[in-house]
C-alpha cells in the first residue's frame, strides 16, 4: 500500500518546483487550443506555487530532498522572487509566440524551475543541473522569434558566452573536487577556508569567478548583455535582466559570501590568521564592483536604444550588488536580498513598459518616446516612476534599496568607504540617462498625438510594478525584516553546521 503522507513529506521541499514542472508539461496541450488560456493557466500555476511557498515559509518549514536540495526561509524567499518574475513575464507575453504559445510558456516555466533549484542546491552537481536547466531553456527563449535575424544573432551570442561560462564552471568545479574530495557546497567552503592558498586553489577561485561573472555581467565579461537584450523578445530580455541575474548572484552568495563568512568565523574560534588569507579576494570583488558600476553607467549615457540603455543599466546594478560580496556580513546579504526584490519591480516595470509600447508599434529608440505623456499619460507616468526609482530618487523603493545596500558597507574600520563613494557618484551619473528618457516623454514633442491603447494584461503588470515601487519605498520595514530573516536562516544555519563540522575534525582538548 502506498504511503501517501510519507510521499507528500518526501517531496515537500520541492513542492513549488513540481507545480511549475507539471504546468510546463500541460501547457503545450492547452496551447494547441488557445493561447490566451495557456497564459491564464500558467499565471494561475505561478500564483499557486507562490501560495505553497508562502505557506511553507509561514509555518517555518525546513526540509531536505535526498541531501541535494533544501527548503528554508532563504530558499523560500528566492523562490517567491523567481515566481514573481515568472508571473510578470507571463503577463507581458501575450504577444509572444503566437504560433507556439504552449511551448513558449513551458520553456519559461522550466527555466524558472532551474533558477529555483539553484537556490535550493546543497551540492555542486545539483547546482550545475539547476544552472543548465535555466540556461538551456533560455537559449530557446532568446531565439523564439526565429524569423527575426536579431533574435537569432542574440541566441548565438548567448549560447557561445553561456557555453564558455559553463566550461569554466565545470573546470573550476573539477579543481575544487580535486583538492577537497567533496561535492557538498558546505564541505567545499570549509576546506577552502582552512587551506593555505596553492596554485590549484587560486586557479579554481579565478576560474569560478570568471565562469559566474558571465552570468551576472561583471566586467570584463559583460559585452554580450546589450546585444542579447536588444535582439531577444522584450519579455525574454526582462526575464534575463530580473531573473537570470539574481540566479547568478545566488551562486556567488553560496560559494564566495559563505567562504568569507567561514574564514572570519573560523578566525574567531580557532585560527586568528585565517582572515588574512581571504582579504585580498574581497579586494578583487571590490575592484570588480567599482569597474562594473563605472562601465555600466558611463556607456549607458551614449545609448539611443531604450533596451540597450536598460541593459547597461543592468550591468551597473550588478556592480552595486557586488558590494554584498565585498562586505561579507549577514546584514549585507539581507540588504542585497532587499535590493534584488526592489529591482524586480523597478527594472521589470521599465521593461514591461517597453514591451507594451512595442506591442502597439512604437519603436525601441529613446527618440520614439517623444510626446508619450500626451499619447499614453499613465504609462508615461509609470515609466517616470521606474526611471527615478532606478536612479535612486526618494521616496521610491530604489532610493531605499540603495541606502540600505550602501550603508551595509559603512563599517567601523572604514575599509569600504571608497566603494560607497564610487557607488554614490555612479548613482548620480545614472540620473542623467534616466532623466533623458523622462525629458523625451514629457518635454519633447512627438510627430503624432494619436492615443496609444495598452492591453489589460500589460496594464495590470505595470500597475503591480508601480505599486510595489512606491509601497516598498514608503514602508520598507516588512520586506527588510523578511530579508533579514532569510539571511539569518541561511548564514546562521551555515555557522551552526560549520562549528559542528570543525569540532568533529578537531575536537577540543579536555
Amino acid at each position: 500500500m502506498v504511503d501517501i503522507m510519507g510521499f507528500i513529506d518526501y517531496v515537500t521541499p520541492l513542492a513549488p518546483h513540481l507545480i511549475l514542472i507539471i504546468a510546463a508539461l500541460v501547457a503545450p496541450a492547452i496551447g494547441m487550443k488557445s493561447g490566451k488560456a495557456t497564459e491564464v493557466f500558467m499565471i494561475i500555476a505561478g500564483v499557486f506555487a507562490m501560495i505553497v511557498t508562502g505557506y511553507l515559509m509561514w509555518t517555518g518549514y525546513v526540509g531536505e530532498f535526498e541531501g541535494l536540495y533544501q527548503f528554508n526561509t532563504f530558499t523560500g524567499l528566492m523562490s517567491l522572487l523567481f515566481l514573481s518574475v515568472f508571473i510578470l513575464v507571463a503577463m507581458m507575453s501575450s504577444a509572444e509566440g503566437r504560433k507556439h504559445h504552449g511551448e513558449y510558456f513551458a520553456l519559461l516555466a522550466v527555466s524558472t524551475v532551474g533558477m529555483m533549484l539553484v537556490c535550493a542546491a546543497e551540492d555542486m552537481i545539483s547546482l550545475f543541473v539547476g544552472l543548465e536547466l535555466a540556461n538551456i531553456t533560455a537559449f530557446a527563449l532568446v531565439a523564439f522569434k526565429k524569423n527575426d535575424p536579431r533574435s537569432s544573432e542574440a541566441a548565438v551570442k548567448f549560447l557561445i558566452t553561456s557555453g564558455l561560462s559553463t566550461a569554466l564552471f565545470l573546470y573550476g568545479m573539477s579543481l575544487v573536487y580535486g583538492f577537497t574530495g567533496s561535492m557538498s557546497i558546505n564541505e567545499i567552503i570549509y576546506h577552502m577556508a582552512v587551506t593555505d592558498p596553492s596554485v590549484s586553489y587560486m586557479v579554481a577561485i579565478v576560474v569560478l569567478i570568471a565562469g559566474f561573472a558571465f552570468k551576472i555581467s561583471v566586467i570584463p565579461f559583460h559585452a554580450w548583455v546589450p546585444d542579447v537584450y536588444e535582439g531577444a523578445p522584450t519579455p525574454v530580455s526582462t526575464f534575463l535582466a530580473i531573473g537570470s541575474k539574481k540566479m547568478g548572484f545566488v551562486v556567488f552568495f553560496k560559494l564566495f559570501l559563505l567562504l568569507f563568512i567561514a574564514v572570519h568565523f573560523l578566525s574567531q574560534i580557532d585560527d586568528p590568521t585565517a582572515a588574512m588569507r581571504i582579504h585580498e579576494l574581497q579586494w578583487v570583488f571590490g575592484m570588480l564592483a567599482a569597474g562594473t558600476m563605472i562601465v555600466g553607467n558611463v556607456v549607458a549615457i551614449s545609448q539611443t536604444s531604450i533596451k540597450r540603455m536598460l541593459a547597461y543599466s543592468t550591468i551597473a546594478q550588478s556592480g552595486y550588488l557586488m558590494i554584498v560580496l565585498c562586505v561579507g556580513t549577514e546584514y549585507a546579504m539581507a540588504t542585497g536580498l532587499f535590493y534584488m526584490i526592489v529591482h524586480v519591480f523597478m527594472k521589470g516595470g521599465a521593461f514591461i513598459v517597453v514591451a507594451a509600447l512595442a506591442a502597439r508599434g512604437l519603436g525601441e529608440n529613446i527618440s520614439d518616446y517623444k510626446g508619450l505623456s500626451k499619447r499614453a499619460p499613465l504609462v508615461a507616468f509609470a515609466m517616470l516612476l521606474f526611471m527615478f526609482a532606478l536612479a535612486g530618487i526618494p521616496p521610491l523603493a530604489g532610493f531605499t534599496a540603495k541606502f540600505f545596500l550602501f550603508s551595509s558597507a559603512v563599517t567601523p574600520d572604514g575599509t569600504w568607504i571608497w566603494l560607497v563613494a564610487v557607488a554614490v557618484i555612479n548613482s548620480a551619473i545614472s540620473l542623467y540617462y534616466y532623466a533623458k528618457v523622462v525629458k523625451t516623454m514629457y518635454v519633447d514633442k512627438g510627430t503624432t498625438s494619436e492615443r496609444i491603447r495598452i492591453s489589460g494584461s500589460f496594464k495590470l503588470a505595470i500597475a503591480i510594478c508601480a505599486i510595489g515601487t512606491i509601497i516598498i519605498g514608503l514602508y520598507p520595514g516588512p520586506v527588510l525584516e523578511i530579508c533579514e530573516a532569510a539571511a539569518n536562516a541561511y548564514i546562521g544555519g551555515f555557522k551552526e553546521w560549520l562549528f559542528d563540522f570543525h569540532s568533529e575534525l578537531f575536537p577540543p582538548i579536555p
